[in-house]
């Protein structure tokens, strides 16, 4: 299932917030406590890759949508929900845009504060406006 794969990418992507290093044993430890099938893994693989590989970026795309927050100031958990869906929009693709939006406003809502709910969903419809959509 396309979501846990997105959760399991959330998780390395949160953890690499704090940590500079992916670490292998990491993400296949995540990916079997998900028992995320080869699909799935490759899927949460590209996802990931896609992040790490366009960084620099996608932390100005946030700085631009954030209005009043640097991708610094952003609180981890919605950060990495917001990065995974510009990555997946951007880079990955194979589901609509809106799709990847809705996917990481419930990450925001598992993993976030209830006001983040909102605000990914504000930064990310204000990056499809401009970015997608345009």
């Amino acid at each position: 299932m396309r979501s846990k794969a997105r959760e399991c990418a959330f998780k390395i992507v949160f953890a690499s917030l704090f940590q500079q290093e992916s670490d292998a044993s990491l993400r296949r430890g995540i990916y079997k406590a998900a028992e995320l099938d080869k699909e799935d893994a490759a899927f949460a693989d590209a996802l990931v890759s896609a992040v790490f590989a366009h960084r620099e970026e996608l932390d100005a795309l946030l700085g631009k949508y954030a209005v009043g927050f640097s991708a610094e100031r952003l609180f981890p958990a919605d950060k990495s929900a917001m990065l995974l869906a510009m990555a997946e929009i951007r880079y990955v693709g194979g589901a609509p845009a809106v799709v990847a939006v809705n996917e990481a406003v419930g990450l925001a809502k598992k993993y976030s504060t209830e006001k983040s709910v909102g605000f990914v969903n504000g930064v990310l419809a204000g990056f499809l406006a401009e970015e997608v959509h345009s």
